[in-house]
């Protein structure tokens, strides 16, 4: 008689009774004691502030991406995440200072820099006016600089933030603190968050798929799109622009579908009988990776084959047949949205601007790469918008901080190749469109040299929590215990929705 194994859970323990061992059964008796102690100290709760309906995101093992409704109505159904590794300066991008232009080349006053640490100035630096003359752009009049002539095309569509600040001024804990919100290692990343809460409509392609350009990745490394304490099925999947999405996903020679659908259902028959011994929710995360890439060998090649848009549509993004880069990135992105993947993180390095060499310069290398970003993002953009995507996908442009308005120069105040910035936490621009936001709405200022957040300033957390809101979750009740905690994007700080950038 052919035995009948349940449905697996990640939230039912699999043993019974007669199979718990002594040691086990001290062990988990002493920890529901500790649950208990820590009810009655007033632990937080996955119950919701208004109402006392619990949110499940239970599902079963077979389809741990499966959809979930959100807390309240979407504004945002998906997210396409635009990170500039390496912090581009916002004064030479968005930020028009006409007060630090007057003043280039004079030395900052002392009384500027008291009290203020920077991650390399020291001594008395010079001021440094934009290198880029601005132009007011749309019906809002928003200042965009001249090296993003595309993307000033869409101010009327964008939703500036001018008074973020983070506390981190090193790359990697920033980023950190940006994805993960917070800079230590080891927590959940915002994509990992959003199709835990979520799922993803495509059950044949990874809800959360990071693309990268530009060289190395990021400071922080995989962490940025890690699941932290999140079942692992909710990472990121780095995917590649060129070639095949990811290595090895082909079945080698001499393998067909059927003979690969015949071990995958042997490895998953054993692996069925592990959960049900140990209730290890890893095994449950490997079923469904293993499923995973049996469905994305049809659907995963074909969504990332570029030889299916015309000719025109690649000119337009500025995709080179042969080369991955960020271009093909931003293609890709409307591509997966298209298919209803839930978040889509592109990852562009090169934006760390200090002047020491002709490719950290803001004459040159900086130029360079906003030449490398802007025609890409106006098309996607563009495409989203004609198709009626933008009403429902978050774009967002960001990057870990920004950058002072004062020169860098080498230590002992000699002169670099370049002209550069360095590392600004104080105060930056990001910028959102689509997915509930207000469109041609600037929030917020820095002061009048473009170094602190002077007008509503906007935290990491506040951010995040914004960001929550519109995926259709009040940010304190998205939940996962671990470690006595009820673990979330924004932590234990104190944070709230920025109610003025919402449509």
């Amino acid at each position: 008689m052919k035995h009948e194994r349940k449905k697996l859970s990640w939230h039912e323990p699999a043993e019974s009774i007669l199979d718990i061992k002594r040691r086990s059964f001290l062990g988990r008796t002493a920890g529901l004691c500790g649950m208990a102690f820590m009810a009655q100290m007033g632990a937080p709760s996955k119950t919701l502030a208004a109402g006392s309906t619990k949110i499940d995101f239970s599902r079963s093992a077979s389809s741990p991406l499966a959809p979930l409704a959100a807390q309240f109505t979407p504004r945002a159904r998906r997210v396409i995440f635009l990170h500039m590794a390496g912090a581009p300066s916002q004064l030479e991008l968005f930020d028009y200072k006409p007060e630090l232009i007057k003043y280039d080349g004079k030395d900052t006053p002392a009384s500027f820099m008291e009290g203020k640490t920077f991650a390399f100035l020291s001594g008395i630096p010079k001021l440094l006016g934009s290198r880029f003359p601005f132009k007011q752009h749309g019906e809002c009049g928003a200042y965009i600089s001249d090296r993003l002539p595309n993307i000033a095309q869409h101010v009327d569509d964008i939703c500036f933030i001018k008074s973020l600040y983070t506390d981190q001024f090193n790359h990697a804990p920033a980023q950190l603190k940006m994805h993960t919100g917070n800079a230590q290692l080891g927590h959940a990343s915002f994509g990992s968050w959003a199709t835990y809460g979520l799922g993803s409509e495509n059950q044949n392609l990874p809800g959360y798929i990071v693309l990268t350009s530009g060289g190395p990745n990021p400071s922080a490394g995989k962490a940025l799109w890690g699941p932290g304490y999140l079942p692992s099925v909710y990472q990121g999947v780095q995917c590649r622009s060129e070639g095949e999405p990811v290595l090895f996903l082909d079945n080698p020679k001499a393998v067909n579908k059927q003979s690969r659908r015949n071990v995958l259902d042997a490895l998953n028959s054993l692996n069925e009988l592990s959960y049900e011994r140990y209730a290890d929710p890893e095994t449950v995360t490997r079923i469904a990776q293993y499923e995973m890439a049996f469905r994305m060998q049809t659907e995963a090649t074909e969504a990332f084959d570029l030889a299916d848009e015309s000719e025109i549509v690649r000119d337009r993004y500025g995709v080179r047949e042969g080369e991955g880069g960020f271009a093909n990135n931003c293609l890709l992105a409307r591509r997966l949205a298209e298919r209803g993947v839930r978040f889509i993180q592109l990852f562009d390095w090169g934006w760390d601007s200090h002047g020491d060499t002709d490719k950290t310069s803001l004459d040159i290398g900086f130029a360079n790469k906003c030449r490398e970003i802007d025609q890409p993002i106006g098309a996607l953009l563009s495409d989203l918008k004609a198709s009626g995507l933008l009403e429902d996908t978050l774009v967002v442009f960001a990057s870990e901080f920004g950058r002072t308005p004062m020169q860098e120069t080498g230590k002992g105040g000699e002169e670099w190749l370049g002209v550069g910035r360095d590392h600004n936490p104080a105060g930056y621009t990001v910028w959102m469109a689509g997915g509930g936001v207000k469109g041609g709405y600037t929030h917020g200022a820095t002061d009048e040299l473009g170094y602190e957040a002077a007008e509503m300033p906007v935290s990491v957390h506040d951010f995040h929590a914004t960001l929550l809101y519109l995926l259709g979750f009040e940010h304190s009740t998205l939940n996962y215990p671990f470690q006595g905690l009820e673990q979330r994007l924004t932590g234990v700080h104190h944070c709230a929705v920025v109610p003025e950038v919402l449509a």
